[in-house]
């Protein structure tokens, strides 16, 4: 964990997006996915990160009080309103059992029980890690499935919410290899 915190600790774009999702105030809110990837895929295993290249910002909270989309719409709002240059994506876990199947066909999923419930669902074993500032800005990490892969390149897809299909359409899409030099690819069924 420490290796994690030193290197979101020295980017301070990163750190600035973790300051703005902490002062937001959104209710057990983390910074992961796709964006963190990217950080640490693109120190250790690129040629450097590059703000300018993020797809989303990937902010997984949890309110069990409110399940409508539109939660997660005023929350991407309200981060916008505070730092608009960045690609902001709020999806409430609370939430993704009432819409899930609805964007990624298939069987019902069971509803999450907090952010980390959901953040140990996403795509990818090296992407199911968040970070956040708490109050006394300490840099904290969830890693339900641990932090080896992120840290030691290795893109294997999640089975606990990816399918076969998925995972494969995913790792053509983004092409971890050629974007990511030494980054090792475990593919589907591998």
């Amino acid at each position: 964990m420490d290796e994690l915190v030193a290197i979101v600790a020295r980017c301070e774009w990163f750190v600035g997006v973790l300051r703005v999702v902490r002062d937001a105030g959104l209710p057990d809110a983390w910074v992961g996915a796709g964006a963190l990837r990217d950080l640490v895929w693109g120190e250790r295993y690129g040629s450097g990160f590059r703000p300018a290249e993020v797809r989303d910002v990937d902010v997984a909270f949890f309110d069990a009080a409110d399940l409508s989309r539109q939660r997660d719409r005023t929350a991407t709002e309200l981060l916008a309103a505070r730092e608009p240059a960045v690609p902001w994506e709020a999806t409430n876990q609370a939430a993704v059992h009432t819409w899930y199947h609805e964007v990624f066909p298939g069987d019902p999923v069971e509803p999450l029980v907090s952010t980390a419930d959901g953040i140990a669902t996403w795509p990818e074993t090296a992407t199911a890690v968040a970070v956040r500032l708490d109050a006394g800005d300490r840099l904290r990490v969830c890693a339900p499935l641990g932090v080896d892969d992120l840290l030691n390149g290795v893109w294997r897809p999640n089975a606990r919410r990816v399918g076969v299909e998925q995972a494969r359409t995913r790792l053509a899409r983004l092409r971890p290899g050629a974007r990511w030099p030494g980054v090792r690819v475990i593919g589907p069924g591998d």
